[in-house]
């Protein structure tokens, strides 16, 4: 099973995620074989981190609340919330696969929060993106909107990539490949 994370920092986090780091990458290490994707999001500087997305392929359920539960930053109380929803991996590969590498280029995350019928269920022909998939339901039969890491020029182009008719509400932001290099 596939599941999507995103987890908001508090403002003022930073000291805290600094301290942290080593024990952030230990703790993702241990996941390191089901990870598809993975990075910080950050602020209009392009240096603040704002947030970190993690892809993952888990056992179960439970394995995934335990994912974004026993992180170190969450457990220490870095983030402020947490998104966690099953996902699919349409592109059926993961970012260290993106022939763009990690280096070059405006990297965005795009989390398109659906309502209604399924949209954009098909990655659309671009050899920008990175990862692309599907917010699904609990039980992974319910579309609950998209979710994309792509090179673009800019954030207008990166929320292109989704039908914005059919979204409730598109967010767009900065990120990079994270991880140990």
């Amino acid at each position: 099973m596939e599941f999507v994370f995103y987890h908001r920092d508090r403002p003022g986090s930073m000291p805290l995620r600094e301290e942290l780091i080593e024990a952030h990458w230990s703790y993702m290490d241990g996941y390191a074989k089901g990870m598809i994707a993975r990075g910080p999001t950050l602020g209009e500087d392009l240096d603040t981190p704002t947030g970190s997305i993690h892809i993952v392929d888990l056992p179960d359920v439970a394995t995934a609340r335990a994912f974004a539960f026993d992180e170190p930053n969450y457990q220490a109380g870095a983030y402020r919330d947490v998104l966690i929803r099953r996902w699919r991996n349409k592109l059926g590969r993961t970012m260290w696969d993106f022939a763009g590498g990690r280096e070059g280029g405006n990297r965005y995350l795009v989390i398109g929060l659906g309502t209604g019928e399924g949209a954009d269920l098909e990655p659309p022909d671009n050899d920008e993106l990175i990862a692309y998939g599907p917010l699904l339901s609990d039980d992974g039969t319910g579309w609950l909107g998209t979710v994309v890491l792509l090179r673009a020029p800019d954030p207008d182009t990166a929320r292109a990539v989704l039908s914005e008719d059919r979204y409730a509400a598109i967010e767009v932001h900065n990120w990079q490949f994270g991880g140990r290099e």
